[in-house]
């Protein structure tokens, strides 16, 4: 058996790890994936500060993910990195020690299955942290 490392000990632990597409216009962006292979696997709803929003997760064979939120306030197609993690704040404090800023503030967006929050880094590339709740 291959012994991990003390820092692989240490890592936060990743449960997904995808592009996520945020649209005005999601039919269209689910269309082409769907041409190329991918298949919708789940469409949960969430209510945010934009309202109600749609969220399509697509899957194809080789077991790659994308997700096409329906979002009708932006003015042209955003891409994020979805990060779901086991530990939402151990997450969040690493992005925050990384220059990372979150877009509400000290805020999250909580529903009943899930916490999250979109953090923005120094750079400008964006990355919607998330953590489903357990029962």
């Amino acid at each position: 058996m291959q012994r991990l490392s003390a820092k692989e000990e240490d890592a936060m632990k990743i449960t997904t790890f995808d592009p996520m597409i945020i649209s005005s216009k999601p039919d269209a962006i689910i269309e082409v994936f769907e041409a190329l292979g991918f298949e919708r696997t789940h469409a949960p709803v969430t209510e945010t500060e934009h309202g109600m929003v749609a969220c399509v997760r697509l899957k194809n064979a080789d077991g790659y993910h994308v997700d096409v939120a329906d979002v009708q306030s932006v003015p042209q197609d955003v891409t994020f990195i979805r990060m779901n993690v086991d530990d939402f704040a151990e997450a969040y404090d690493l992005l925050i020690a990384h220059g990372f800023k979150n877009t509400r503030g000290d805020g999250t967006v909580d529903t009943k299955s899930a916490k999250a929050a979109t953090m923005v880094s120094p750079s400008g590339f964006t990355i919607s942290l998330i953590e489903h709740k357990k029962d």
